[in-house]
């Protein structure tokens, strides 16, 4: 079994996540973002949402074995040159994920803590965040919690920029490579504050006025996967997907009631090459 694609000339890239029916977050904005960044997506669902601009209506987790499979089924026919890692609902879902990225031997992962959608709905339970932290954050590149999940990954609340900084040196010490701490739910413009072990950088644009921001995180956390698996390096993936989600963003659609969408495909007006 293979975990490296032998076609070249595109880059694999899996998500392991769960599955937003209204298409705006979860695989399906995974999938978006690896197609319009040039890179090929593979897919291992953990949980199937029924869930639309308006809130998630109910959750059914995959079992561990069946999540075990898909990830065994790509892998090995088709290789993943970086995975990015989402949704994974429960403590045995986490357990099962981190023994596989070790055992394909992957070196490029990006995990996104997802906790609670933006409605407010609960997408991890509380005994899964311990799991995530001992068996998941040490095999990560990069890790992108907003200040809300800092906040619990590190057991206090995460106020400010400076805040931010003190989470994410936390969160590196429990073994990540480098943090992200996404700084959307602040006050002002929207700094994320990245850490690579060593130093920090504030990445900042102006804030854009919409309520079409569904699926932010997700395609954030796959824009940076897509960067690494095609040679980037940390900081220039991490800005290259700010980059590209603030253009998704300002291009966002007015679909449903709620939360809108992304407008993923920006990029193919040519301003990523």
């Amino acid at each position: 079994m293979s975990n490296s694609n032998t076609n070249k000339a595109i880059k694999i890239v899996l998500t392991i996540a769960g599955s937003d029916s209204g298409g705006g977050a979860g695989i399906q904005a995974d999938l978006k973002t690896f197609a319009a960044l040039g890179v090929y997506g593979t897919s291992a669902v953990t949980a199937v949402t029924a869930q639309n601009t308006l809130g998630v209506f109910g959750i059914q987790d995959m079992s561990p074995d069946f999540v075990g499979a898909q990830i065994d089924a790509t892998i090995s026919d088709i290789g993943a040159d970086a995975v990015k890692v989402g949704m994974l609902a429960n403590a045995d879902i986490i357990e099962l994920v981190a023994n596989k990225l070790n055992e394909y031997k992957i070196k490029s992962v990006v995990v996104d803590p997802v906790m609670v959608a933006k409605g407010g709905d609960k997408l991890l339970r509380d005994d899964a965040v311990d799991s995530l932290r001992k068996m998941l954050i040490p095999l990560c590149t990069v890790l992108t919690p907003n200040i809300a999940e800092a906040s619990v990954l590190v057991g206090h609340e995460v106020k400010n920029v400076e805040d931010a900084k003190l989470a994410a040196r936390a969160i590196v010490d429990m073994g990540a490579r480098a943090v992200v701490v996404k700084g959307g739910h602040l006050e002002g413009d929207a700094i994320d504050v990245l850490f690579d072990g060593k130093s920090f950088s504030e990445l900042s644009v102006a804030r854009v006025q919409t309520r079409n921001t569904h699926g932010t995180g997700c395609t954030f956390s796959s824009a940076i996967a897509a960067g690494l698996a095609k040679g980037l390096g940390v900081e220039e993936s991490v800005v290259m997907a700010k980059n590209y989600v603030t253009r998704a963003i300002e291009g966002s659609l007015n679909i449903g009631g709620g939360h809108g969408p992304l407008n993923h495909f920006v990029s193919l007006t040519g301003w990523v090459k």
